[in-house]
């Protein structure tokens, strides 16, 4: 008896064992910011499951959760610029998937898409733009590179069900060889700056002095003239008489002439 009533104990505990699994394998939950894909035995149902808890056949049927949040990918990717310099980019791409086509993008594609689609599609329209810049406009550019990212990225996704909404560049590098020369080419357009902001300072430097010897010479004539016409017949008599001492010649000779200092 008591070898039955454990065997009997041992197929019940089975049964409920049994009976709680399959209940809840009978539920799903799908989380928020998710789509939940329903493959029953192999095949992709169209109608996608939305945020909550759903009924599912156990053993039968398998939900694959989809991520429709906005994600951030990484590549790192390399390309030629106009000037046929290699550019190393590490880019940030921030995209999401359109909770309507979870369906479609798993059917056709399957859960690995970023690897499939949205890496390639990243590699190729990252070539093209930078084939559009020479590796120093590549720096300079870098905000017009980052919006010709998001809209060769839509222009290629967007008809899938992926949707990017942000690109950032995170990273340029180039080639030892280039970085030097534009190093080189920094250090001669500062020496050449330098150069014409000595020679610019130089010509202000002689224009300004030659302008003050100018200046001071047309002072000094126009003092000159001054004490020139200043300078009449009687102004003349007074300036001899305060330099004469009285006395008249000592020694005259025969054609000498004395007349009155006043000039009369």
């Amino acid at each position: 008896m008591n070898n039955k009533k454990i065997k009997n104990l041992i197929i019940a505990v089975i049964i409920v064992v049994a009976i709680a699994v399959v209940g809840f394998s009978s539920f799903t939950i799908i989380e928020p910011g998710h789509t939940g894909v329903v493959v029953t035995l192999g095949k992709v149902d169209e109608n996608v499951l939305q945020e909550g808890m759903h009924f599912k056949v156990p053993f039968v049927q398998q939900i694959v959760r989809i991520d429709n949040r906005i994600v951030k990918l990484e590549v790192d990717t390399e390309a030629f610029s106009k000037d046929l310099q290699t550019v190393s980019t590490t880019i940030a791409i921030n995209y999401r998937v359109d909770p309507q086509k979870s369906y479609s993008i798993y059917k056709n594609i399957g859960a690995k898409y970023e690897d499939v689609l949205v890496t390639p599609a990243v590699n190729e329209v990252l070539k093209a733009i930078t084939a559009q810049y020479t590796a120093e406009e590549s720096v300079t550019n870098r905000s017009f590179i980052s919006d010709g990212l998001i809209k060769g990225l839509n222009e290629k996704l967007n008809e899938i069900g992926l949707y990017v909404e942000d690109v950032n560049i995170i990273n340029f590098d180039f080639s030892e060889a280039f970085i030097n020369a534009i190093e080189e080419k920094q250090v001669a357009q500062q020496q050449l700056l330098k150069a014409e902001t000595e020679k610019q300072t130089a010509i202000t430097n002689a224009e300004a002095e030659a302008e003050t010897i100018r200046i001071k010479a047309e002072a000094e004539a126009e003092a000159n003239n001054k004490i020139k016409e200043s300078l009449n017949d009687d102004i003349l008599k007074i300036k001899f008489y305060e330099k004469w001492d009285g006395k008249l010649p000592s020694a005259m000779g025969s054609d000498t002439v004395i007349t009155d200092i006043t000039g009369e």
